[in-house]
């Protein structure tokens, strides 16, 4: 059932102190900006562009002050004023200087190609983009230190306050950057900001992620890949510091030992001491005392645990000390848990805790109809993670983007793992493009380490822009040793060259789900897999031009579809080693019509009670995994129907081709021969089953185009035809995977043995008695 979404207001904090700061910062950013002459006047001459698609929150972004909330969760002020809003606009060529008129405005922070912006239109690798505005800074300021941040921007920034250049040029489209601007400002009187921003996008070398150089209207094509985001695209703000103040937080946390390993990084802090104080409800729980950049722990006696389950944070603040005297003081949360490897029950697992739980996710691309890369307010921001949760998914892959620092708030808040990738490159770079594009990566993983839900770094994807994978994924490990590292998702996929290091061996598989197992030191991941599609009139970006990996004809097809997706996965998958499982995707993006939800988020394509039911169950299954099923090996076998009204009936051969038929002790001996198999280990996999013929040895069940044989033959398509994988069925029964299509199984349709899929438009994938119809009895053989 389709069922229409309507707009989800901003959810409240919980936590006092920080509910306490973004009130303030709120009050703040409406009052604390003087912005004379054009400025002034510019939101009533400015206007968005239509949108190719109307999300929920499309007519709610303010004019002037669009995206309010504070935009570093993790490192708080209660001071700070937000210049996001209306800028003058210019585009010159990509090698001019400063134009002497800005002609056009933007609203910041929607990069130029979307509708949000006002500009809506492709920006070529041959511009270059101009940002203007004024400013006053607020006469209680005074005294204090002006620090300029810019959230992200895409690609290369600089920044000039007063026709002087704040610091040096910024490279890089996924990482936040500041300047100290104090020695630029005029004090009391208007100040002007005018930022240049040039960026390639995939004719250059540096991270792009999904980004391409198409046309912003929508069109046919595109592919897996989208619309370029150019310039700005993450919240720009001012913020009053001391001299000497904090600038980062790197927390650690350490449930096991029940403390907090914390490091107070910042400017100006050499000789300063540092006090760091965890709390809850406003009750301490433990403080300590130790230098400006240097680790030491803070005690966390009984600590809750962090879990998807039960996201707790504990509420964190973090004092500069000089002397006795506090010259700063920062505010921030974290979550106690741990993420590692280990054995269960001889099986290497992701562990969360100590404890191996399946994670099942989604693809999030990160992509909006009217934003582009910028969700237009922080409440569809949160709404797609929230999503996750009603859908029962207890993780996210965040796939070649890295998001705004809020999209991690809420992530922590809600209660996902996250996987995070590196955005990646279009080409195999040359020197400086390898430089930059891991100099950035260190800068994205500082910017993040200290976010209790992330909890693994995506180094590279398919191959894409792939080099030096081993040494890439051992540094990032050294880097951030807290956390699991994936060297290369997709090491099956599109040429892509497994470095053989980090913690998981990652396969892509479409439809899925593949037969993805660990190695000696990796656990077993399935990166990508699903790609279901199904497009909903009246809810696609370029109508008739979607695409799937599987397109499905109706919603009901859809839900048996991908429910058996997830059951295959937890009866067949996860018994032999898969840890964890990621779904392509969370919403339809352009082109993409494989998304659970639409692009413009008004609708939801699946049951969503059946699917958190289905995500549920694997889950659940995962605290305490099954072995996987065996049969007896080496002895004859009869395979009978378990179907009421059809038990007398048994599986055999004729004239090549397998059928079940009625079989009793008066059949003729050559019948009973036919009905009778010798199971050997699996001929692609020994941990399954492979079916011998009585009468003909040498030949075995084999499916092939969905149909069942008895077939003799050698290589590998043959042997992974020819293995079967039982899992358990109803009353006592066994259901047989296939080996190489888990969660297909043998199943007798009309007297005829086929691979049906649960879900599949095939007469003989009908829903009704699948489950019966797939479940057999192995008994004694009717020819011993």
């Amino acid at each position: 059932m389709r069922r229409a979404l309507a707009p989800v207001p901003p959810a409240g904090h919980r936590r006092r102190w920080t509910a306490t700061v973004l009130a303030v910062a709120a009050l703040l950013a409406a009052t604390a900006l003087t912005v004379p002459g054009a400025a002034t006047a510019a939101p009533a001459a400015w206007a968005p562009k239509p949108a190719p698609m109307t999300t929920p929150w499309t007519g709610q972004v303010p004019v002037d002050n669009p995206l309010p909330e504070y935009p570093r969760p993790q490192l708080t002020r209660p001071d700070w004023a937000n210049l996001n809003g209306i800028w003058d606009f210019a585009v010159t060529s990509a090698d001019a200087g400063r134009p002497a008129a800005f002609p056009e405005q933007i609203r910041v922070p929607f990069v130029a190609e979307s509708a949000l912006s006002g500009i809506q239109r492709r920006i070529t690798p041959n511009d270059k983009l101009w940002y203007k505005r004024t400013f006053v800074v607020p006469s209680r300021w005074d005294g204090r230190r002006v620090q300029l941040h810019f959230g992200a921007s895409d690609w290369r920034t600089t920044v000039w306050v007063n026709d002087r250049q704040a610091g040096t040029t910024h490279d890089g489209g996924y990482d936040a950057f500041s300047y100290d601007i104090t020695d630029l400002l005029n004090r009391g009187g208007a100040n002007t900001i005018v930022v240049s921003v040039w960026d390639p996008t995939q004719t250059g070398g540096q991270a792009v992620g999904k980004q391409r150089l198409n046309d912003v209207q929508p069109h046919p094509g595109g592919g897996i890949f989208y619309t370029a985001a150019s310039g700005i695209w993450q919240t720009v703000w001012l913020e009053p510091t001391a001299a000497a103040h904090i600038t980062r937080l790197d927390m650690v946390p350490d449930p096991v030992n029940n403390r907090l390993k914390v490091t107070v990084r910042g400017a100006g802090t050499s000789g300063h001491q540092t006090r760091v104080t965890v709390s809850t409800g406003g009750a301490t729980v433990g403080t300590a005392t130790g230098p400006a950049g240097t680790e030491f722990t803070v005690p966390v006696p009984n600590a809750r645990r962090w879990t998807p389950d039960d996201p707790f944070l504990y509420d964190v603040r973090a004092d500069l000390l000089s002397g006795s005297t506090t010259v700063d003081s920062v505010g921030s949360y974290t979550g106690m848990r741990t993420i590692g490897l280990a054995r269960v029950d001889g099986v290497l697992r992701p562990v969360l805790n100590g404890q191996f739980v399946f994670q099942t996710g989604t693809l999030d691309q990160g992509y909006w109809p009217d934003g582009i890369y910028t969700a237009p307010t922080d409440a569809a921001l949160r709404f797609d993670l929230q999503k996750h949760k009603d859908l029962g998914f207890n993780m996210v892959r965040k796939h070649i983007k890295v998001e705004p620092q809020r999209w991690f708030y809420w992530a922590d808040r809600l209660g996902l793992l996250v996987w995070q990738d590196m955005p990646s490159m279009e080409r195999t770079p040359d020197a400086a493009g390898r430089a930059q594009w891991e100099s950035e990566y260190r800068r994205v993983i500082d910017q993040h380490r200290s976010s209790p839900s992330l909890v693994m770094w995506v180094d590279q994807n398919e191959g894409w822009g792939q080099y030096d994978q081993a040494r890439i994924a051992n540094e990032v490990k050294a880097y951030d040793p807290s956390r699991l590292v994936d060297n290369m998702s997709g090491v099956n996929c599109c040429g892509a060259v497994d470095g053989g290091n980090g913690d998981v061996v990652d396969h892509h598989v479409y439809v899925g789900p593949g037969t993805t197992v660990p190695d000696a030191n990796r656990a077993a991941v399935l990166g990508e897999y699903g790609g279901l599609g199904f497009k909903v009139a009246g809810h696609e970006w370029y109508p008739g031009g979607g695409f799937s990996y599987e397109d499905q004809p109706s919603p009901a097809h859809l839900d048996n579809r991908l429910v058996g997706l997830l059951d295959g996965i937890r009866e067949v998958r996860l018994p032999r080693g898969l840890s964890a499982a990621v779904y392509t995707e969370i919403t339809d993006v352009e082109n993409e019509a494989n998304g659970l939800l639409t692009y413009d988020r008004q609708v939801v394509k699946v049951d969503e009670a059946r699917v958190r039911a289905a995500n549920r169950a694997l889950i659940d299954a995962s605290r305490s995994p099954s072995a996987p099923v065996t049969l007896p090996t080496g002895q004859f076998r009869s395979l009978r129907v378990t179907t009421p009204g059809y038990t007398d009936r048994y599986v055999r051969h004729k004239d090549g081709a397998v059928f079940t038929e009625v079989v009793n002790g008066g059949s003729e001996a050559l019948l009973k021969a036919d009905a009778t198999w010798r199971i050997v280990p699996g001929l692609a996999d020994a941990s399954c089953s492979s079916f011998e013929s009585r009468n003909y040895p040498g030949e075995y069940l084999r499916h092939r185009d969905s149909r069942v044989y008895k077939e003799g033959g050698s290589g590998d398509l043959f042997r992974a035809d020819a293995t079967f994988c039982p899992v358990r069925g109803a009353n006592g029964g066994v259901r047989l995977s296939a080996y190489n299509f888990p969660g297909q199984y043998l199943r007798h349709y009309g007297a005829e043995l086929w691979l049906a899929v649960p879900g599949g438009t095939r007469a003989y994938d009908s829903p009704a008695l699948f489950a019966e119809d797939t479940t057999w009895a192995v008994e004694a053989p009717w020819t011993p």
